[in-house]
C-alpha cells in the first residue's frame, strides 16, 4: 500500500495572532509561512509524488503553490474531509480567551468527548479524516501501484488524529502528538498495519532549545504557531 506524506500548512496569520482559525475564510500564510512554503519543494526534492491532495482552506492551498509550480505535471485534488476541524462558535476566537472555557479542559484531557458548540466533535473530525486517507490509499494504489507515494496538505489537529489512528492510539491521547507549521509526517501503510516513519519533521532543531518563556503545558488547539 502507498506511503502518505502529511504536510501541515505553513504558519498563518491566525497562528501568529493567537486565533483559532477553523474554517474562517481569508486566513492566509504570514511572511514566515510563505518562506516555509517556498522551501518545501527543496525539502521534497527527489521524492516521487503520485498525487497531491489538499484541504480547501486558503492556507493549505497557498502552502502547496510553490510545490505545484515546481511539479507542473501534478494536478492537485481538493478534499473537504481533510479540512480543519469545524470549531463552530469557537472559530475566530482568541486561544487565550478559550483557555477559560470549561470545554477546553475536556479538549485537553478527554478529547473523544469534546464537541464544539455549533461545530463538530473531535471524534467526527478524526472519522472523516481517516476515511479520506483510507479511500485515497486505495485509489492511489489502484492507479499508481502499491509502492506509490502521495501527499496530503492539511491542518494540525487533522494530522494529529491521523497519526493517532496509525499508531493505534485512542483519540484521548492525540494531544500528545505535536506537528509544527509546514512539518512533514510520513506514514507507510501496509496490508496489516501502518508504520509511522517520520513525525513533524521540519529540518530545524532550534525549537528544541530552551525558551525564555516556557511553553504552555496544554496542547495547542489547531496546532499552534510553532517555534518562535
Amino acid at each position: 500500500m502507498p506511503t502518505l506524506i502529511l504536510v501541515r500548512h505553513g504558519r498563518s496569520t491566525a497562528n501568529t495572532a493567537g486565533l483559532l482559525a477553523g474554517w474562517t475564510p481569508g486566513v492566509a500564510l504570514d511572511e514566515r509561512g510563505t518562506e516555509q512554503a517556498a522551501a518545501l519543494p527543496g525539502r521534497l526534492d527527489g521524492l516521487p509524488l503520485a498525487e497531491i491532495v489538499v484541504s480547501p482552506l486558503q492556507r493549505c492551498q497557498e502552502t502547496m503553490r510553490p510545490l505545484l509550480d515546481a511539479r507542473p505535471g501534478l494536478t492537485p485534488r481538493t478534499d473537504d474531509r481533510i479540512g480543519e476541524c469545524h470549531y463552530g462558535d469557537w472559530s475566530g476566537r482568541k486561544l487565550a480567551e478559550l483557555k477559560d472555557e470549561p470545554l477546553m479542559e475536556v479538549v485537553q484531557t478527554h478529547p473523544s468527548a469534546a464537541a464544539f458548540p455549533g461545530g463538530e466533535s473531535l471524534r467526527e473530525m478524526q472519522t472523516r479524516a481517516v476515511a479520506a486517507v483510507r479511500e485515497w490509499n486505495a485509489r492511489v494504489e489502484a492507479e499508481h501501484g502499491p509502492d506509490a507515494v502521495y501527499l496530503m496538505c492539511s491542518h494540525g489537529d487533522i494530522i494529529k488524529s491521523i497519526v493517532a489512528d496509525a499508531l493505534g492510539l485512542h483519540l484521548d491521547l492525540f494531544q500528545r502528538v505535536s506537528v509544527e507549521p509546514c512539518s512533514v509526517t510520513a506514514i507507510r501503510y501496509t496490508r496489516l498495519r501502518p508504520y509511522l516513519v517520520r513525525l513533524g519533521e521540519t529540518g530545524d532543531l532550534a525549537s528544541l532549545a530552551p525558551r525564555e518563556t516556557p511553553p504552555d503545558d496544554d496542547a495547542p488547539v489547531g496546532g499552534g504557531a510553532g517555534a518562535p
